[in-house]
């Protein structure tokens, strides 16, 4: 895969390439498995902020059939979710009961809508202050720093109130999704957690065996590749 290496206007040079919206029209169950390896990247006043994605879930739209019951979407537009219904690559980022937030990706065509919910990263860049960030000590170990929605977002400093609905896509934006050319290699797919409804679909996929992934440390679900 050709590689590229961006300037952005601040100065920081960000590998690879940046994910086109096109990247994200399709079903969520497709995009998911898709955006394993790819690098979140988040440019702020302290410096980059960068992590591989090892896991992430799809949650389908309410025009799918059957409509997924776990999806924020499943009751149609409202103030919150309305980042769904638009363009696809776009942050839905909400909170969870008031103490942290969770990072979306809208996936599927404008007016429909459909996420990936970004479940772990593998921390690559600004380690020290995504420490600080989570409030832990010294040098933590990874898995503590971006390992479940909740701490993936604490440590790259994302909020709902400055993140939520920023276009991913646009050269400009400092939170971005970029390709280096990683392979991730084999794919784990399992029904997801941390839900209530719908819990045995298949649509939590992860990167077999890294460290960093959220969740228990065993699977049931038979293992795939793509």
């Amino acid at each position: 895969m050709e590689q590229s290496t961006q300037i952005s206007r601040s100065g920081t040079r960000l590998p690879g390439r940046l994910l086109p919206r096109a990247f994200f029209e399709a079903a969520p169950d497709r995009v998911a498995p898709l955006v394993l390896g790819k690098l979140l990247m988040h440019r702020t006043a302290a410096g980059l902020l960068a992590g591989r994605i090892v896991e992430a879930e799809a949650y389908l739209g309410p025009h799918h059939d059957p409509p997924d019951p776990a999806a924020h979407s499943f009751r149609g537009p409202t103030p919150r979710n309305r980042v769904l219904f638009g363009p696809a690559g776009h942050a839905y980022v909400y909170s969870i009961y008031g103490r942290s937030f969770c990072m979306n990706v809208s996936c599927e065509a404008d007016g429909l809508a459909g996420c990936v919910l970004l479940r772990a990263l593998e921390p690559l860049a600004g380690l020290d202050r995504m420490a600080v960030n989570r409030g832990l000590a010294g040098q933590a170990a990874l898995r503590n720093l971006t390992s479940g929605p909740g701490r993936l977002c604490q440590a790259l400093g994302l909020t709902r109130a400055t993140h939520n609905a920023l276009d991913l896509t646009s050269p400009e934006s400092p939170l971005q999704i970029r390709d280096d050319g990683f392979v991730t290699g084999n794919v784990r797919i399992t029904s997801r957690i941390g839900i209530k409804a719908a819990v045995h679909w298949p649509l939590r996929f992860l990167v077999e065996g890294h460290g960093c992934v959220s969740g228990p440390r065993k699977f049931s679900a038979a293992l795939s590749s793509f």
